[in-house]
């Protein structure tokens, strides 16, 4: 499959959004995703597969940031355990999400996209960040904000899908708050929460502010689209 062949089909399955015309981040992401799904397709390699990983690395983030609350605050052996703990915690979600980024991919370039896949990939993901959010619990965060943040997010998630049945074609619409968005605030909160505890908090603000702002940005494009 060439890079065109493959941003046509790219498209198909993302509401007619074209790779090939984003913007240079955007495109470049795409492309190496491209090259990399074009590869661990060449050697037999489930899109399903590919979901799955990037799902038990999704959990594995609070179960690495829970050593360093298992330890305690107590001396200096075990503040550089809980920091090591919180970092470890931010390269796991940075790999969950280019396994995330990945699974499409192989599935463009080997032909297998399915409805069961898309289905699986989209709880993947909701499941994926609900383990994120308890790591972010764990750290310090709130229960309150963390379930706020979560429950936003899968709001704004939820609408989509409704509006995608009810014949919205923009499904792919851009807010602030998309999924790329929401693993930069894992990654930066957690590696903040190394040096700052606090930083936890003020990551799953951070979180709830954007999905509530997305919520709406959502609503105006479904009325738009929606409305006879």
């Amino acid at each position: 499959m060439t890079w065109e062949e493959y941003c046509a089909a790219w498209a198909r399955l993302h509401g007619g959004f074209d790779p090939g015309a984003a913007s240079p981040v955007v495109r470049g992401w795409v492309r190496v995703a491209f090259r990399a799904g074009s590869w661990l397709a060449s050697r037999q390699v489930s899109p399903s597969a590919v979901t799955t990983a990037g799902l038990v690395l999704c959990w594995l983030v609070p179960a690495a940031v829970s050593l360093g609350v298992a330890v305690g605050p107590g001396g200096d052996a075990a503040g550089a355990l809980g920091r090591v703990a919180s970092v470890l915690g931010a390269v796991l979600v940075l790999l969950a999400a280019l396994a995330d980024g990945l699974d499409g991919a192989v599935a463009v370039v080997s032909g297998r996209t399915s409805r069961v896949g898309y289905v699986y990939d989209s709880v993947a993901d909701r499941l994926g960040e609900a383990a994120w959010l308890l790591a972010f619990w764990l750290v310090g965060a709130p229960a309150w904000l963390v379930v706020a943040a979560g429950g936003a997010s899968w709001l704004q998630e939820y609408a989509r899908a409704r509006a995608a049945a009810a014949g919205m074609s923009e499904i792919g619409v851009i807010t602030v708050s998309e999924r790329p968005t929401r693993v930069l605030v894992a990654i930066f909160g957690l590696l903040a929460a190394a040096i700052a505890p606090v930083a936890i908090t003020v990551a799953a603000v951070v979180w709830l502010a954007l999905a509530a702002v997305a919520l709406v940005q959502l609503a105006a494009a479904i009325r738009r689209e929606l409305t006879d």
